[in-house]
């Protein structure tokens, strides 16, 4: 269903929100502990409305170069000198700084990227939590002593890198940034950080909060475009870490650069995530997790149920109860409390999904619902798509291979335990997936033989920063998040100690 809002309540919503973010910062880079302004810059939209809501600095090679002198000026002088401990308190000292705008960087998110409030401020929750674990965590790093001979000591340290460059995507802005820098400041790096030309704000504003906290220059943001910065940070031969969020087509372009000077790279790429529907499911349970899987955020996940493959014996039941789901979401203006669906971030992303849905029903998929967007004129200037369903999906479909991004599910079925776990696993991708059954045995053999880096059973999420994130397969090497990705942001050191005999 749609908001009964009027469209000039929104536009006049959303002008008050765009004052108040304003007010807050003049949302310039972040480079050796002040604000960096360039003459060129751009625009970042609100998707609600299609209209500017200010303008980001256009930063070149030049700028990522000041970075990386910054980064490396602060990492020899102070950062590299600081113990665990004490970079674990700076980091709290920065989180209370954070919860002290929860608030506002919830409104700046839910303007820049279209989410709605609740699941913008769920978000910034998320992300300082996933600061304050590294903040905890940081402090346990140690190295091993290794048993060897009685005239041997053997040991091994742990040593960050130095300077790390680091690339996030638009659809989780502020909580994608917290998952990088967390780790690597815990770890001893400086960081150069360069988020998505689509939806930078919160990245910027956080890096402002953490004025007179952290050393000039221990963490910076350059904005910009993937090309004239992103290419800039991943080719730089003074950046010793590479780690990436975003597209298979860009990810493998990184890996390339980031081979010419021999920088190890964590990639977070794309997803095509199937959720297995075995007979014996709990079918409200089934039915409530592939929808938070394929319609939390519009869709724009990188681990999104995008497709469902349901035992042929409960397919219609588990259908009826899909649609009437897909259909129960509330679209309309994201800075009210009662919307459960935004818009989609970008134009380009709108113009994206609405192709592959015109070409679901090309292929001979059957539309269900949705496939359009709202009536209700109060939305026609923001890049709303209605929740859309399709069955009969074949999978050699564009849609059942291809990551759309957005809030579109495929449904296909399946006749034995084999051939749902050879429907899961056909795919380039191998980032998540989702089982739901009431089955044991089901549930650990189905989680062995799936070929994706998560498994979510009877549910879609929680993400928390205990677990490593990641995936097989195209998705992506490398983990971001639990202990694991500590390991990613340091370098492992033996030494070897010959010892004489003692003598007096």
């Amino acid at each position: 269903m749609v908001s009964e809002t009027f469209s000039g309540q929104v536009r006049e919503n959303h002008m008050k929100a765009r004052e108040q973010v304003r007010d807050s910062s003049d949302f310039n880079s972040w480079i050796d502990g002040s604000r960096y302004d360039t003459e060129k810059t751009f625009e970042t939209i609100d998707p609600v409305i299609g209209e500017p809501i200010t303008t980001i600095p256009r930063c070149h090679s030049r700028e990522v170069d000041t970075a990386v002198d910054a980064a490396w000026r602060a990492f020899d002088e102070e950062w590299s000198e600081t113990t665990p401990a004490e970079r674990s308190q700076l980091l709290f000292d920065w989180i209370e700084v954070l919860r002290d705008h929860i608030d506002e960087l919830s409104v700046i998110e839910c303007i820049d990227t279209g989410k709605p409030i609740s699941q913008a401020r769920g978000e910034v929750e998320g992300a300082i939590g996933t600061l304050a674990y590294y903040a905890s965590i940081c402090q346990s790093q140690e190295g091993r002593q290794i048993s060897t001979a009685e005239d041997l000591h053997l040991y091994t340290r742990k040593e960050p890198y130095g300077v790390v460059g680091q690339i996030t995507p638009w659809n989780f802005p502020i909580w994608a940034a917290a998952w990088k820098l967390g780790p690597a400041l815990g770890a001893g790096n400086t960081t150069v950080l360069k988020p998505s030309a689509e939806a930078p704000m919160t990245t910027i504003r956080i890096a402002e909060l953490s004025e007179g906290i952290f050393p000039d220059g221990v963490v910076n943001v350059v904005t910009g475009t993937g090309s004239e910065v992103g290419g800039a940070l991943t080719e730089h031969d003074r950046v010793r870490k590479i780690s990436f969020t975003g597209s298979v087509s860009v990810g493998q372009k990184v890996m390339k650069a980031a081979a010419e000077n021999v920088a190890p790279v964590t990639l977070e790429l794309g997803g095509k995530s199937p959720f297995i529907v075995f007979p014996d499911a709990d079918l409200e349970k089934a039915v409530n997790a592939v929808a938070d899987g394929i319609f939390y955020s519009t869709g724009e996940i990188c681990d999104a149920f995008s497709r469902t493959i349901v035992h042929e014996s409960v397919h219609g039941e588990f259908v009826d109860r899909f649609i009437e789901k897909a259909e129960s979401y509330t679209l309309g203006d994201p800075l009210d409390e009662e919307t459960t669906m935004g818009p989609l971030t970008t134009e380009s992303q709108y113009e994206t999904v609405m192709e592959y849905i015109e070409a679901g029903e090309s292929e001979g998929a059957t539309l269900l619902t949705g496939g359009g967007t709202p009536d209700d004129t109060d939305l026609q200037n923001g890049w709303f798509v209605e929740p859309t369903v399709f069955d009969d999906v074949e999978n050699d479909m564009r849609i059942a291979r291809e990551e759309i991004f957005g809030p579109v599910q495929t449904i296909n079925t399946f006749s034995s335990y084999d051939e749902a776990i050879e429907l899961a696993n056909d795919t380039e991708f191998g980032l998540a997936a989702g089982i739901a059954t009431e089955r044991t045995s089901i549930v650990h053999n189905a989680a062995a033989d799936i070929e994706a880096g998560l498994i979510y059973v009877n549910e879609y999420g929680p993400i928390l920063p205990e677990a490593p994130y990641g995936g097989f397969k195209a998705s992506g090497i490398g983990k971001d998040l639990g202990t694991e990705v500590l390991d990613h942001y340091q370098q492992t050191k033996s030494v070897y100690v010959n010892l004489d005999d003692p003598e007096l």
